[in-house]
């Protein structure tokens, strides 16, 4: 064999070798890319999974509240036709909440504006006085919170210091950190003469039994002469947010590192 044949047949072989490692590299970019597409595949099917858990969560406690508020309501009330105002009133209540939540997406919302979300459709001019810490809310606390100041208010208006033009109410929240303890004090003035009612109405057991029930707190409402006067005590704990669920999937379906 030739010099020249030699030349030719090494130029072809490292021709081909050149070639190879081109391909090589290509592969070795294309199964690292599959890896890559395969983690984040597979960490938005965790995430789709467990948003599509969480709706189902939320959508099943939605139609037990809405269930327990119409069969209680209309168990409760005299006739039909008022039944039927508390139940409007009630639902309307719990879609401001849902707004609220909607706005925040389902992250959290301050305390200040749980409490401007309860009282927003009854503060005409200057009835309320609110002073609130500087919180944030979890989701599963907020429901809670805001239907037991509709509550409240609901009853203010009937029979309290909102059926009248002077009454006022001053809403006051604050937190103990030594013994990690939530308050919130509602305190009404200005009303008609209180009186002890003769039975507990089923908002007064939605307030005192009910709502603070889900956050492991405790409510006592107190018939003042001035006044109603309703107190929560509430562990931080039940109104602290958890880590968001995105975060949490993130973490548990993110490969090891290497």
């Amino acid at each position: 064999m030739s010099i020249t044949d030699q030349e030719g047949i090494g130029a072809l072989a490292s021709e081909k070798e050149t070639r190879l490692d081109v391909e090589n590299a290509d592969l070795r970019r294309l199964l690292a890319q599959a890896g890559i597409d395969a983690a984040e595949h597979k960490v938005l099917e965790g995430l789709q999974r467990l948003l599509l858990e969480e709706l189902h969560h939320r959508i099943k406690n939605v139609l037990a509240t809405v269930m327990a508020i119409t069969s209680q309501t209309l168990r409760n009330t005299d006739n039909v036709k008022d039944g039927l105002v508390a139940i409007e009133h009630r639902l309307l209540a719990l879609g401001r909440v849902h707004d609220l939540l909607l706005r925040t997406q389902w992250t959290s919302a301050s305390l200040a504006s749980i409490v401007e979300t309860a009282i927003e459709p009854f503060d005409k001019g200057t009835r309320f006085s609110v002073q609130s810490p500087d919180i944030e809310v979890s989701p599963a606390a907020v429901l809670p919170l805001a239907m037991i100041l509709n509550e409240l208010c609901t009853n203010a208006v009937k029979y309290g210091a909102l059926s009248n033009h002077n009454g006022r109410v001053a809403i006051s929240a604050v937190i103990d950190a030594s013994k990690q303890r939530f308050g919130l004090t509602w305190t009404e003035t200005g009303g008609p003469a209180v009186q002890m009612p003769t039975r507990h109405s089923f908002g007064t057991r939605l307030i005192e039994q009910g709502f603070v029930g889900e956050l492991k707190g405790h409510a006592h409402l107190a018939y003042e002469p001035s006044g109603v006067v309703c107190t929560l005590d509430i562990p931080l704990a039940a109104l602290a947010p958890t880590k968001p669920a995105d975060t949490a999937v993130r973490q548990q379906a993110s490969p090891p590192a290497s």
